[in-house]
């Protein structure tokens, strides 16, 4: 049974959303997932919120405070960490979603994105080291050559090597077609990289045998820009024919950053081809090439999107846990008394039964729990795509995956970062004081708004290529998956139908502003107010999401299920109107920010 008083994550939650909403179930009927059933799904969850409880929380605060250190040859990070990782790959968790033919489960993406959210709640920084791990083994399954899965995949699922991603460069930032980084090639068919990368998640430490960094890198004569990049596998230690761990590679570091937040997770500066060790006596790291020369970025992609949409969960998560401490705080803290009725010489009342601490709340909980059903939705799509049982239903889950992305990382980051400052609010004076764990969650959520692509780059990627680049094919089919839900929720009548009728023209009006921009003919004034428009089409995404789950409410009665409805209420009624002056600003194909010149602040 899910337990009732975790302030980690809501195991309920997750029960309504996976079976009583997205009928996870009704997965099991297709091959690729016909080895599981319900049965094997909440087996997992509990393993799942067992292990985060157990192993990962407790240290939470410790790796705040005892952030990775670098003494110029090794990084050390706390000893709770490894362990907690160790326990994470005994449990068999770092295949869940991967093909059996490799060793992976083949579990629906949807259920294990559940359970792998009981882990960034607890304790992202150490998560993060996991998560890296099994993306980079998914994108070389997808892009490496067998020999390359086997001598490189294959350890990390089992646990003993690490794996990060490895793009940003110190003068580039997300500037990708100007990379530097360098790939000769050697006579023995490697690659020789020479270059500094900058922000590397996991870059270095000693917790496993090996790291093995996906690099992208330029090779002589490559084309300008994103369309010359490569990608390479680079491990810090070479790995033999048979597996064995051979010389050290020359992938050293420059040093470590130091994070506002999420801090467990050491941040590096790596230098490849320094020359500290010469691999075979020749200069450079040794590199191996993934797939096809100069298709590395659309390769990186694969890892890419995987983590947009992982940031997206972290986001979430993060909220969530800050949700739930705030709310337990919220029941047990006396402080002051009812403004009607009261006597001054009454006990003091908690807090939770003054107004405007329920506001706070139930603004945290519309936030939170739509986030997660945005997730949780994505990563059906992701599943639906996996197991379709045609072209057409494939076509249509990647189109909205698509257009979803791009909300599924951004939105959570800017409004879980709100939720985040209401938690702490909550608390009045204890909410800022490390004697509680909100600002330290208010510090990691800090970061997902600049996590794999900014704010601001995600809302280009919407609307330039999303909606306007596909000549609104995506949005189109976004109304359209919309208005199924409209239908069903009008058809209930009562509140269900006085929300979908509110949605219906948010999403009309979108659609009318969407036409506006397109026909502009002017790419700058186009695209200088797609923040605003991320933002709109974000808030429009979540209210479908909360609509979808009042409809799976249906009439249902219980403290649970009337929270939905309360949630679903605020949602609508507080947050919903402030689209309409979004989309009035972007009608007006507002110049004001093009221009503003450089010389004038």
């Amino acid at each position: 049974m899910p337990s009732q008083n975790s302030t980690i994550l809501s195991a309920r939650d997750l029960q309504f959303m996976l079976f009583e909403w997205l009928d996870v179930e009704s997965l099991g009927a297709r091959p690729r997932f016909a080895d599981h059933d319900r049965e094997t799904y909440e087996a997992l969850l509990e393993l799942c919120e067992q292990l985060a409880t157990e192993h990962f929380a407790p240290h939470y605060r410790k790796s705040d405070t005892e952030e990775p250190s670098f003494d110029g040859e090794k990084v050390t990070l706390i000893p709770e960490i490894g362990e907690a990782l160790q326990q994470f790959a005994r449990a068999d968790l770092l295949g869940l979603t991967l093909d059996a033919e490799h060793g992976g489960h083949q579990l629906p993406q949807t259920v294990a994105a559940a359970c792998m959210a009981w882990f960034t709640a607890a304790n992202i920084g150490t998560a993060a080291y996991s998560f890296l791990t099994v993306a980079n083994a998914g994108l070389l399954m997808a892009h490496g050559t067998p020999e390359q899965v086997e001598r490189y995949a294959a350890p990390m699922l089992e646990g003993r090597f690490f794996g990060t991603m490895t793009l940003s460069e110190p003068h580039a930032g997300s500037s990708l077609g100007d990379v530097l980084t360098r790939a000769v090639p050697a006579d023995d068919g490697t690659y020789r990289i020479f270059g500094n990368k900058m922000w590397i998640s996991g870059g270095d430490h000693e917790m496993g045998e090996n790291i093995v960094h996906l690099v992208l890198a330029k090779l002589p004569d490559a084309p300008a820009g994103t369309r010359g990049i490569s990608l390479f596998i680079v491990p810090k230690h070479l790995v033999g024919e048979d597996g064995s761990i051979g010389e050290r590679n020359d992938v050293t570091l420059a040093g470590i950053n130091h994070k506002l937040g999420s801090r467990g997770t050491v941040n590096t500066a790596p230098v490849f081809g320094s020359g500290a060790y010469t691999p075979g006596g020749a200069a450079g790291a040794v590199g191996y090439l993934v797939g096809e020369p100069n298709k590395g970025l659309s390769y990186m992609f694969h890892m890419m999107n995987a983590a947009r949409l992982g940031v997206g969960m972290s986001a979430t998560t993060t909220a969530y846990t800050a949700y739930l401490k705030s709310l337990a705080y919220a029941r047990e803290r006396p402080q002051g008394r009812r403004l009607t009725g009261g006597d001054p010489s009454a006990p003091q009342v908690p807090i939770i039964e003054h107004a405007d601490v329920r506001r706070m709340l139930l603004a945290q909980k519309s936030y939170v729990e739509g986030a997660l059903a945005l997730n949780l939705y994505c990563s059906r799509l992701l599943d639906l795509q996996a197991s379709a049982v045609d072209d057409d239903e494939r076509v249509e889950a990647s189109r909205l995956l698509d257009v979803l992305t791009p909300i599924a990382k951004s939105w959570p980051s800017q409004w879980g970062q709100e939720s985040n400052s209401l938690a702490i609010q909550v608390l009045g004076g204890a909410g800022y004081t490390r004697d509680h764990d909100l600002e330290a969650h208010w510090r990691d959520q800090r970061l997902n708004p600049i996590h794999e692509g900014t704010h601001g780059i995600q809302a280009l990627d919407l609307l330039g290529r999303k909606v306007l680049g596909g000549g609104g094919a995506a949005l189109m089919a976004l109304a359209a998956r919309i208005g199924e839900t409209v239908e069903r929720a009008t058809a209930l009548g009562g509140e269900p139908a006085e929300h979908a009728a509110a949605l219906k023209a948010t999403v009309d009006r979108l659609g009318e502003v969407t036409m506006v921009l397109a026909g502009l003919g002017d790419a700058d004034r186009t695209m200088a107010n797609a923040t605003v428009y991320l933002e709109a089409a974000g808030h429009v995404v979540v209210a479908w999401m909360w609509l979808e789950q009042l409809v799976a409410v249906g009439e249902q009665r219980s403290d649970f299920h009337d929270g939905k409805r309360a949630a679903a209420r605020y949602f609508f009624r507080w947050e919903l109107p402030k689209v309409a002056p979004m989309l009035d600003l972007l009608a007006s194909a507002d110049t004001t920010t093009l221009e503003m010149r450089a010389d004038w602040f």
